[in-house]
């Protein structure tokens, strides 16, 4: 990368290639650098969602294959990992402290806990379906609720 530093293409094979030797850290960092480079590069956003796959932080997942769809919608790379990371999370039973803790270090996954109307929606389910059910009409209350179970801090 040194020869090229500013080529997302060469980011993106070394994610690859330190993936492949188990350096996930240094993985995400090139792939990191790949997407600040062009944004627009699909096979890096794939790769990123694979990697946060891979550690079963799987709301960053979808969130990383939305942004690759978003850029070409027929990406089967994107496409297949999109698929992954849903039955990964439909078929998820019990507890996995693993993911729990990944999603528990996310700042954003703290945000969206010590929001008292995302905690209420939450409590809704249980103690008030309708309210629940009609708070989920709202697109971004929605999006909120969905990122909670992808990250396995809702069932």
């Amino acid at each position: 990368a040194k020869r090229a530093p500013q080529d997302a293409p060469i980011r993106n094979n070394l994610a690859a290639a330190l993936q492949k030797v188990g350096d996930f850290q240094g993985a995400l960092k090139a792939v990191k650098k790949a997407i600040e480079l062009d944004d627009k590069y699909v096979k890096a956003w794939a790769k990123k969602g694979d990697l946060e796959f891979f550690s079963k932080e799987y709301h960053k997942a979808l969130e990383s294959y939305q942004q690759g769809l978003n850029i070409d919608e027929t990406n089967a790379l994107c496409r297949d990992g999109l698929q992954r990371v849903v039955t990964a999370i439909n078929t998820s039973s019990g507890r996995d402290e693993e993911r729990l803790a990944h999603a528990m270090a996310d700042p954003e996954i703290q945000r969206l806990l010590n929001d008292p109307v995302v905690m209420q929606v939450i409590r809704d389910f249980q103690e008030n379906p309708t309210a629940a059910q009609q708070a989920m009409q709202n697109p971004g209350m929605m999006a909120k609720i969905n990122k909670l179970r992808a990250a396995g801090v809702l069932g």
